[in-house]
């Protein structure tokens, strides 16, 4: 997958691994890493999907409906070079936070439905519900931050309630940080993330 790598100052802070919306790129989440955790290192990665020109992590058949085989596959292709990158850049593995917006978000979130342990957490800024139907694997105690838009006109409010019941009932410790400015990923909302993420004492 084409990426960026920027090694952080701190070794021991978490990898930030940054997930993309739709028509971004690797570099898209680079100032929202420096404000969440400007002490750790940052893997950016672009998604290899193609719709009418722009980038994204997966094909989705309309607006909201994901291709369930092709999520699938993607999600794997992203684990899969996880691994990779944490050989190739000598990071640790097992403390990978997932930065995502939108469509990146949701890849992300595909990767805790179908993997156990392959995130030490997520900050999931606008996710949808990749999948449902399964069965999730363990994530007791995984810290995760939703960014969510109360009148979002692709997220609904009953679409981020949902996700944020099944990472529960996986065990998983979520916080929702509600805003008004539809699925814009907005300054103060990156701000309650990097409060969220220091009050996790990863640093």
């Amino acid at each position: 997958m084409r990426h960026i790598f920027e090694q952080g100052r701190d070794p021991k802070a978490p990898t930030l691994v940054l997930f993309h919306g739709t028509g971004g790129t690797e570099h898209d989440l680079l100032p929202l890493a420096g404000i969440i955790s400007p002490e750790s290192s940052v893997l950016g990665l672009r998604g290899n999907v193609l719709e009418n020109g722009m980038q994204r992590f997966f094909r989705r058949l309309s607006e909201g409906v994901f291709d369930e085989d092709d999520l699938i596959a993607r999600t794997k292709e992203v684990g899969d070079f996880l691994d990779q990158a944490a050989g190739q850049y000598d990071f640790d593995r097992e403390n990978a936070v997932a930065v995502g917006y939108s469509n990146g978000a949701n890849i992300a979130c595909s990767l805790l439905f179908h993997y156990p342990k392959v995130l030490r957490g997520a900050i999931l800024h606008h996710p949808m519900v990749p999948r449902r139907g399964i069965e999730l694997p363990d994530m007791t105690a995984m810290p995760i931050f939703i960014g969510a838009g109360s009148n979002d006109p692709i997220c609904s409010t009953k679409e981020t309630e949902e996700l944020g019941q099944l990472l529960r009932e996986a065990g998983a410790s979520v916080s929702v940080h509600w805003e008004h400015y539809g699925h814009q990923l907005t300054p103060s909302e990156a701000q309650a993330a990097s409060v969220w993420f220091r009050e996790q004492g990863w640093l």
